[in-house]
């Protein structure tokens, strides 16, 4: 039974395993959202993380705003804010600002642009098509043109765009580089991955944070490359992208992790000049108005031009997060199911609670070091959500299968012993096997004297109530005494010590169990006689030997716990000399030999053991001794008289 169990539990597991496989296979939506909001978790554990000092925001905030005037500012204060920043050394300066439409101060604008001569100016591709179908010669200089295995996106197709929304040509003209904004949030609204490229009219385009990371290098637009679905190359760097042209965006921490100046600082000369001297300055609004602002896995808050300086960061600092592939997890989940499988097949149901909370723990733990340490990302959600499956599906079946078990051994014994040893086998299954075993028991067989004359004598409800009574007390003190209460035979009690649970002490208790059964007999044949009823008289008989104890009977119809064998036979045969010996109670030698250290030691009781004959009963060809058990007054000593040497005496009837 616990074998066959066994070999289930492990088929659940790994079942469950392999139905985990499939789902990673078909990426199943809840689990794979599920590792998002665990991929979030591990930037809000980290917290905040040092950022690079190159990087500097300058924000259009609200301070800038109440003394500025409203937004979108007159392009003279934007020049002038351009201005002002390359006179205190800004190495690139990056405008996350779109100038699509003309306006009167553009050559002011643009004239700063061009003295600046570093200066990053966006455009916003449009994917739904409502953006003007154009293109220019500016733009065009900026496509990527080192472009490896471009067959490959017949398989992965980038990121494709049906429109662009450009700066002016006066400015996008002096620019240093233009590069995309475009922020492409996952379906629950945080943006987690960077279009490193897009395509549009057959040419690829970088990020704004791309050729700002360009600029700040000293890289021309010949130095990059893209290897299609694989990766984008800055100089000599790869940057590990999906198939489709994204990066993930590896966030240095919350709002306000790079250092913000505010920009109404920069106009009223009160920034040290020092703090931007070559260095890469992001030029947009901080104000919420504006209503530029996200959500990220570290912050329910950021502005755009915040993640713009994570991205520049990562990209300088080669921080590229990689995603170790769809095989690699899959052979995680195979590992850790197998794994935990093995393990909770061994354990009970509360250390299965430590142990599968332990592997998700080293799954988290191994999944956060990894991704901040090595840059590796590896899915989680599987392989915890197996765990988990695997730990509550195998323990429903325990308890479903252990608590038919504890049905049915509840049933088999309740009749047969005490509360107490039913309890212990449904704790302890191994101590009762439900089928046939060998064992080494105590058998007790007791039965009335001259009952049949006592029927023919008495009226059917005579008999019925004093018999009753007898075989209730009888059974009591069976049971108190921890034994197994065989059946009845009429007026015959059978009984045995040793099965279900193993009791190495089996002899002592049965021959204790019966020197109260005689104690209890003498009360109630006192009662009896003062009721004016006919005592009965009761004989005992003991042996201890090897027999066959087990689930006997019709399978489906009739089953009883019993037990069977050559020793049982022997038992029988000795409660039936008590009649001829005129003994109330008799045991054989080998009952005698399990508790004759304790008698010879005086720690056994009051008893004198007395050798009655060596007698060849009815089916034995070896002879047995066999002695009567009496009980002597409290503080006698122990004794055993042996049986006299001579002849075995021969008994041919039952």
């Amino acid at each position: 039974m616990k074998t066959k169990k066994k070999h289930i539990t492990y088929l659940i597991g790994v079942g469950i395993t392999i139905i985990f496989v499939i789902l990673a296979l078909i990426r199943f939506v809840p689990f794979e959202r599920l590792e998002m909001l665990l991929y979030d978790l591990r930037y809000q554990l980290r917290g905040k993380a040092q950022a690079p000092g190159e990087i500097v925001v300058v924000g259009i905030d609200d301070r800038s705003l109440e003394k500025i005037g409203r937004w979108p500012w007159n392009r003279n204060k934007v020049a002038d804010l351009i201005d002002r920043i390359h006179a205190m050394g800004a190495r690139v300066i990056m405008l996350d600002i779109i100038f699509a439409e003309p306006s009167s101060n553009d050559d002011r604008l643009a004239d700063a642009i061009k003295r600046a001569g570093n200066v990053a100016l966006p455009v916003v591709f449009d994917f739904a098509g409502s953006a003007r179908q154009a293109i220019d010669d500016a733009l065009l200089d900026n496509a990527f043109m080192v472009v490896k295995k471009e067959n490959l996106f017949r398989i992965h197709s980038p990121i494709t765009a049906k429109g662009v929304l450009l700066p002016i040509e006066k400015l996008s003209a002096n620019a240093a580089a233009l590069g995309h904004i475009n922020m492409l949030p996952d379906p629950d609204g945080k943006l987690r991955w960077e279009a490193l490229v897009v395509s549009y009219m057959d040419q690829l385009y970088p990020s704004i944070d791309l050729q700002t990371a360009r600029l700040y290098k000293g890289l021309g637009p010949g130095d990059m490359a893209v290897e299609a679905t694989n990766s984008v190359i800055l100089g000599k760097d790869p940057i590990t992208t999906d198939p489709f042209g994204r990066m993930l965006i590896p966030y240095y921490g919350p709002h306000n992790t790079f250092p913000v100046v505010s920009a109404l600082d920069v106009f009223e000369k009160k920034i040290d000049p020092s703090s931007m001297r070559g260095k890469i300055v992001l030029v947009g609004p901080t104000a919420v108005g504006i209503h530029d602002v996200i959500v990220t896995p570290s912050a329910a808050i950021m502005f755009g031009v915040e993640k713009h300086a994570n991205m520049v960061g990562a990209i300088l600092e080669k921080k590229n997060i990689r995603f170790v592939g769809r095989a690699v997890n899959i052979l995680i989940i195979i590992f850790t199911g197998l794994i935990f499988t093995a393990l909770i097949v061994r354990m009970k149901a509360i250390a299965g609670v430590f142990l599968a909370a332990a592997f998700i723990c080293v799954l988290f733990g191994t999944g956060y070091v990894l991704f901040f340490s090595s840059r590796l990302w590896i899915d989680i959600s599987y392989a915890g959500n197996a765990v988990l499956v695997t730990y509550f599906v195998v323990t429903a079946f325990r308890y479903a299968t252990e608590e038919r078990y504890a049905r049915q051994i509840r049933s088999m014994f309740s009749s047969y012993v005490t509360e107490k040893i039913v309890n212990e086998l449904i704790k302890n299954p191994d101590m009762a096997k439900l089928g046939g075993e060998r064992r080494e028991v105590t058998v007790l067989f007791s039965d009335v004297k001259g009952f049949t004359t006592f029927s023919e004598h008495h009226s059917p409800e005579e008999v019925v109530a004093i018999l009753n009574e007898y075989l209730t007390e009888m059974t009591n003190i069976i049971l108190r005494w921890d034994g197994t209460l065989d059946k009845f035979v009429g007026d015959m009690i059978v009984a045995f010590w040793g099965a279900p649970l193993h009791q190495e002490n089996h002899a002592e208790l049965a021959i204790k169990c019966t020197l109260h059964m005689k104690q209890r007999l003498k009360q109630l044949k006192e009662g009896w006689v003062k009721e004016g009823r006919v005592p009965l008289e009761a004989g005992f008989g003991l042996n201890t030997g090897e027999v066959l104890v087990g689930n006997i009977g019709a399978e489906g119809k009739k089953m009883d716990y019993t037990v069977i064998g050559d020793n049982v036979n022997l038992g029988s045969r000795v409660e039936g000399l008590t009649r001829k010996y005129n003994a109330e109670i008799i045991l054989t030698e080998a009952t005698l030999a399990k508790v004759r250290d304790l008698i010879e030691k005086n720690a056994f009781g009051h008893m004198l053991i007395r050798g009655l004959d060596i007698v060849a009963v009815k089916g034995k060809a070896e002879p047995v001794r066999i002695y009567e058990v009496a009980s002597l007054d409290e503080g006698s000593v122990c004794e055993i008289i042996e049986c006299e040497e001579k002849e075995a005496t021969v008994f041919k009837e039952k």
